[in-house]
């Protein structure tokens, strides 16, 4: 298997093995451990999972919604086939539908789902989260420029993390900080994570920081070099556990299968003109082999 799958596993393991059962605000408890840290070698593979499937295109078109269209917009990721944040879209009204956990008649807290108002500016988007902040500071323009200009600069950093709009963002960013550093002829990133759900958004996360690393290394003429990752509260919620352990079991008894390889359009050198419909002419996956799907549910 990659190395990445290998590493994968190894931290699904530990979270089972040591991971302790908590509530949480889903209203569904998850297996949790404290904290755990990646590391990923860009120059010796690119990270996407083989022991099951990952939607590259869903995973990428995310991953441009953020940094290069700079939208919060549910409706542009619609548009390109991609329907991952359509239970955090806030309707026509003004109001997303919340899942709390609040005390019924007897007092014993239950999953109850809420109306919770935005306001009609933010219909269609998820508030003042992600893309809203990535737009409001300029962010991707600026690291872009200070790679390009200043690349010994040591406050390379993009914060998601904005206390002014906490409150109106439907979900505040769980991926909430890059920091990027230049040595010699490669660009590395650290990436910090809040609170992660392996079995749904790591897999996701890591593929989607992978390429945006590669692009704008691309864009700036040098070469993607380590990713270093922070993770507090990795878990696995206990309905995801049978899926998980599935993928455990794929890895412990089927075939290896190589890592696939990223290709970036060579023509493009300005992050903005790599294409971002449906297709991602500029942005492909070659050889990418998998054991198929499995199915995880969300907790809201």
């Amino acid at each position: 298997m990659s190395k990445w799958d290998s590493e994968y596993i190894k931290l699904c393991k530990k979270i089972l093995n040591e991971g302790v059962e908590v509530p949480n605000r889903t209203g569904t408890n998850s297996i949790k451990i404290p904290g755990y840290f990646l590391e990923f070698d860009l120059q010796e593979e690119f990270p996407i999972l083989t022991t099951k499937q990952l939607f590259f295109k869903n995973a990428i078109t995310e991953m441009m919604w953020i940094y290069q269209a700079k939208s919060n917009d549910v409706r542009w990721l619609k548009e390109r086939g991609n329907h991952i944040w359509d239970e955090w879209e806030i309707d026509c009204d003004g109001y997303w539908n919340a899942t709390q956990m609040l005390p019924n008649k007897e007092g014993v807290l239950e999953k109850t789902v809420v109306k919770k108002f935005f306001g009609k500016e933010y219909a269609h988007t998820i508030g003042t989260a992600y893309g809203y902040i990535v737009n409001q500071y300029s962010l991707t323009d600026k690291i872009l420029d200070t790679i390009k200009n200043n690349p010994r600069d040591r406050r390379l950093v993009i914060s998601l993390w904005q206390d002014k709009f906490l409150d109106t963002a439907v979900l505040p960013s769980c991926v909430w900080s890059t920091e990027w550093d230049v040595t010699g002829d490669k660009i590395n990133l650290f990436v910090h994570q809040r609170s992660c759900d392996v079995p749904l958004g790591l897999p996701f996360n890591v593929t989607q920081y992978a390429v945006l690393l590669s692009l704008i290394a691309h864009c700036t003429n040098l070469k993607p070099g380590k990713i270093y990752w922070s993770i507090k509260d990795p878990h696995i919620y206990v309905n995801q556990v049978d899926g998980i352990k599935e993928q455990i079991k794929r890895f412990d008894t089927l075939e290896d299968l190589p890592a696939p390889k990223l290709w970036i359009n060579p023509k493009i050198k300005d992050f903005y003109k790599f294409d971002n419909s449906k297709e991602l002419k500029d942005i492909k996956i070659t050889g990418y082999k998998h054991h198929g799907k499995i199915d995880f549910k969300i907790s809201q």
